[in-house]
């Protein structure tokens, strides 16, 4: 499910179930009417488009002007979205965190980098974004926060040198970890990222890759085929640490994703 709670006049109208619903007008929305302000804040404004979106594409005498979890209206919102690749407007539907400058910095190469490395299914597209979204707090972390001091002489991970643990912390949108999995990923792109493991926090473009090479590398979508996101975590996490995120990133995303 994509909202927790109902959106409407009189409703709970938490901030990431308006803006999701939003998200949702705007994209059903047609291009002779004027945008609707997509910030997470219900008023008349918003009140108003849920009431014009049922009475003209649910064909609703009386509006009642709310959007409810299993509705009808939600529903309907549902059938007027276009298949295919994530947009900004949808990952920010996915990710209500994210804002519309962190998801343009990404968009691009996370296109290119999904269909290059196989993700090119609404399911495969739903569970890798959901994971994402997680482990890269929606967009705003390529890098691991921690020092990476943890990490040191983690046979494990390659960390066979002094000061491994911190040059070879997480990093990318699905943070890679260690000496090791640094040189199998510079091997696979050419380049040596021993010498300088930074450019995966600081170019966007390799932020994705590294994070769509580990995905593919790691039969990622076959498990996402399977539709089990705590295998997937699993693989990611070592663990199931922020399983109830991925699973709520999840609901989102195979609803925008017609997954």
């Amino acid at each position: 499910m994509c909202i927790g709670g109902s959106v409407g006049k009189g409703c709970g109208n938490a901030h990431d179930d308006v803006l999701v619903v939003q998200v949702l007008l705007t994209l059903n929305r047609p291009a002779d009417l004027p945008p609707i302000a997509i910030d997470g804040g219900y008023g008349d404004e918003t009140g108003r488009a849920i009431a014009e979106f049922q009475a003209r594409a649910m064909r609703q005498a009386a509006p009642d002007g709310r959007v409810d979890p299993g509705g009808r209206t939600l529903d309907a919102l549902r059938a007027g979205l276009a298949a295919g690749p994530p947009s900004a407007l949808s990952l920010r539907g996915i990710m209500p965190a994210a804002s519309p400058a962190r998801i343009d910095r990404y968009l691009a190469p996370l296109l290119a980098g999904m269909a290059a490395r196989h993700i090119d299914t609404p399911l495969r597209r739903a569970h890798f974004i959901a994971q994402l979204a997680h482990e890269s707090g929606a967009f705003r972390f390529a890098e691991e926060l921690a020092d990476g001091r943890a990490y040191e002489g983690r046979a494990d991970l390659g960390n066979s040198q002094p000061g491994d643990g911190p040059r070879f912390k997480g990093r990318g949108l699905i943070q890679l970890t260690g000496r090791a999995n640094y040189a199998a990923y510079g091997a696979a792109i050419g380049r040596d990222l021993l010498a300088d493991p930074t450019p995966l926090a600081s170019d966007p473009a390799l932020a994705v890759d590294v994070a769509c090479w580990f995905w593919e590398t790691r039969g990622l979508n076959a498990m996402a085929d399977a539709d089990d996101v705590t295998r997937i975590t699993r693989r990611i996490n070592g663990g199931l640490n922020g399983l109830a995120d991925r699973q709520a990133n999840l609901g989102r995303a195979k609803f925008f994703l017609a997954a």
